[in-house]
């Protein structure tokens, strides 16, 4: 992978050259001689198959793929946030940490065990932190080195994207786009934006990362994930993350195909929401758990129309599993319609009653606060809202 060829002091020294213009200045700089800075830009060129400056005699002058780069080497280096840092260092903090002991690490990377303690113990030496501490038979990062590996991991990201980035120019869509997807997001509008998206760009690798929002959003932040697709949180409990809307859902309440309520529920009566509602409330219900969008939303289903809310017997989002149960008993549930788009066709369940009008769900993205996609990162987002409208 170029990625960890790269050595963080040659593109320190890249970032100097564009701001400074020279390469004594840039060597000052990053305290390095002209000559092994002049052999590391050369090096890097040589790594991206790119030139990146064009030698005058007034100077360094930035090639086109030098300003695609700089701002993603200056966002890794901010996320690293040191200068004594090397990718050795980097790599090795974020093997551990992705696997948990040095042999799964060594396992997985490719380097040796011995390698792979001595940068982590050099790294802590050059941070002044304790990045591993031994909880009982094993070894795990302290906060200090949760902190640490966070910003690796964007740093990481930042320069995978500016590589995609000068591929880009040279004809070439490599890449990688790895999406959260929570449950609405999986019933319609991700497969149709993922299969539009791979017509139009057959090389590059789309991953499809399942889960709740509590699963997500964390990978999220530490930019293994691209971006997140599903129910909008109001507020965010997450700092760092920006939302952005693509529809809103009006959630249905579905039972099975002959469910005693079928025939006693007249369909999208508003005016008789009350009585219908009190209906409901007779039966269980299973639901999404707490602190999801669609509990909240049915949760005040009930509270507004003055009715004490449901119990609960089961608590489950898999769309999976609610149809099961759907179809083998008594229970009712609340959901998109495209959730169970195939059963409501087949006949397998049927839909009692919509809910009232105030109950919404807003999709949308999350993304990261700051997050720059890359050209094909944001031709998938314009390609969700083209599914989404």
């Amino acid at each position: 992978m170029v990625l960890w060829k790269l050595n963080l002091r040659h593109l320190r020294a890249v970032a100097e050259i564009c701001e400074r213009g020279s390469i004594s200045a840039a060597a000052h700089a990053v305290n390095l001689t002209q000559p092994a800075v002049t052999q590391g830009i050369a090096r890097t060129e040589s790594l991206i198959d790119q030139p990146l400056f064009d030698r005058t005699p007034e100077g360094m002058v930035p090639l086109p793929s030098a300003q695609i780069i700089l701002p993603r080497i200056c966002a890794a280096l901010d996320h690293i946030a040191s200068s004594r840092v090397t990718m050795a260092q980097l790599r090795a903090l974020i093997a551990f940490s992705d696997h948990g002991s040095y042999a799964a690490a060594s396992a997985a990377s490719g380097l040796s065990q011995p390698s792979l303690h001595r940068a982590i113990a050099d790294l802590s030496v050059v941070l002044r932190r304790t990045l591993l501490e031994r909880r009982g038979k094993g070894l795990v990062l302290t906060e200090a080195g949760r902190r640490v590996v966070r910003g690796f991991r964007l740093a990481r990201v930042e320069l995978a994207a500016g590589l995609a980035e000068l591929d880009g120019v040279k004809g070439r869509e490599t890449g990688r786009i790895v999406i959260g997807a929570m449950p609405l997001s999986r019933a319609r509008i991700l497969p149709a934006a993922a299969a539009a998206f791979h017509a139009r760009h057959p090389e590059v690798s789309v991953s499809i990362v399942e889960g709740s929002y509590a699963e997500l959003a964390g990978p999220l932040r530490d930019g293994e994930i691209d971006l997140l697709i599903g129910a909008m949180r109001t507020p965010l409990p997450e700092p760092g993350l920006v939302q952005t809307a693509l529809f809103e859902d009006r959630p249905v309440i579905l039972g099975r195909k002959d469910h005693p309520l079928a025939d006693q529920i007249p369909p999208d009566d508003a005016k008789q929401g009350h009585a219908v509602l009190s209906l409901l409330a007779d039966y269980p219900w299973i639901i999404s758990a707490p602190g999801t969008p669609l509990r909240a939303q049915w949760e005040r289903m009930f509270a507004d129309a003055g009715i004490a809310v449901p119990r609960v017997p089961i608590e489950c989002g898999s769309v999976i599993t609610i149809r099961e149960i759907l179809t083998k008993s008594d229970f009712l549930t609340l959901l998109s319609r495209d959730q169970l788009s195939v059963e409501l066709e087949a006949g397998w369940v049927t839909e009692l009653w919509a809910a009232p009008s105030g109950i919404l769900r807003r999709i949308g993205v999350t993304t990261r606060l700051g997050w720059r996609p890359t050209p094909l990162q944001q031709a998938f987002v314009d390609e969700l809202h083209r599914q989404a409208s």
